[in-house]
């Protein structure tokens, strides 16, 4: 049986939350967008990324060709709207059958899995990610970058032909969990604590509410999301 649990928070220094998310146990989809492109224009680019890997995946799109398809819907969107400004989201999705799970991603949200101990599955598309990968700054140095927010994928940024759509796969253990998020959580709280937070056997939506309140205790400066998926008995 599958267990979830999930919730978004607009954070502290934003006027509107450009964050969102999916659960569909039934579909064994979940995800995390996180928009970027101001005046709303988050909002409406990962919602469009949400909408449209949901009916792709649905329609038995493989998932990684799904989040393609999302961006360029909003890509035509954009280009519709004949906006100066573009619109983009980073997006991480995973789906769940018979305990194995598949992870997908572009930008810097992120999945973990934790299993007593937490272990990052994605790698985030970023200018830092790409100094460490590179080593020319420490991943100690990473998290206080002054360019430690500039993605280097996103989708409806990148152009369609571009764009970088990585994926992992595993096996999910009986109490173990994958950890959906925007970087508004990891930003803001690290990885120890997050993994203190999933050891304390607390309901599941009891930890997705403590992560989401433990980054807004450590300055809320961007929206929060997070979905947490067990595996239970």
């Amino acid at each position: 049986m599958i267990e979830f649990g999930h919730g978004t928070h607009v954070g502290l220094r934003r006027d509107h939350n450009e964050d969102t998310y999916c659960a569909e146990p039934q579909m064994g989809l979940w995800l995390v967008a996180d928009g970027m492109g101001g005046h709303e224009l988050g909002e409406v680019a990962s919602a469009i990324a949400r909408d449209t890997v949901v009916r792709e995946v649905d329609a038995g799109t493989p998932l990684q060709d799904a989040i393609r398809v999302a961006a360029q819907r909003i890509v035509d969107q954009s280009r519709k709207r004949q906006s100066a400004m573009p619109m983009g989201t980073t997006m991480v999705a995973a789906t769940l059958q018979d305990g194995s799970y598949e992870v997908a991603w572009v930008g810097d949200s992120r999945v973990y899995h934790w299993n007593g101990s937490l272990k990052q599955l994605t790698s985030d598309h970023s200018y830092v990610q790409e100094l460490v990968d590179q080593g020319a700054i420490s991943a100690e140095q990473a998290k206080t970058h002054p360019h430690r927010n500039v993605v280097t994928q996103a989708l409806g940024v990148t152009e369609p032909e571009s764009l970088r759509v990585d994926a992992v796969s595993g096996s999910l253990g009986t109490g173990e969990m994958l950890l959906l998020c925007s970087d508004g959580l990891t930003e803001e709280v690290d990885d120890d604590y997050i993994s203190y937070v999933l050891s304390r056997g607390m309901d599941i939506q009891e930890s997705v509410d403590h992560l989401i309140l433990a980054a807004l205790d450590h300055g809320g400066s961007d929206n929060v999301t997070v979905v947490l998926v067990s595996e239970s008995n």
